[in-house]
């Protein structure tokens, strides 16, 4: 099954992540099929980039989120309404 999942990369105590879409019996740091965005928690505050567009797409193939993956989701959707009113 695929999963949409985060990969951490950066420094030590300084974490970047890549939101990915992988089959869930890869490692974490594993080869991905597709990059789907970015999510950095260091600055304030702190910054999600996704393409929506194969976000999308991979649901519709029936791929899954993970917990952390649909939070970070939500809080950035609770973010742009707030902005947008």
């Amino acid at each position: 099954m695929v999963k949409i999942r985060l990969t951490r990369r950066g420094a030590k105590k300084r974490p970047f992540y890549r939101i990915v879409a992988i089959d869930e019996r890869k490692q974490r740091d594993g080869r991905p099929l597709e990059f789907l965005g970015t999510y950095d928690p260091i600055p304030n505050p702190e910054r999600l980039d996704i393409k929506v567009e194969k976000l999308e797409s991979w649901l519709a193939k029936g791929a899954q989120m993970s917990p952390t993956v649909r939070t970070l989701l939500k809080r950035e959707a609770k973010r742009a309404a707030a902005a947008a009113s």
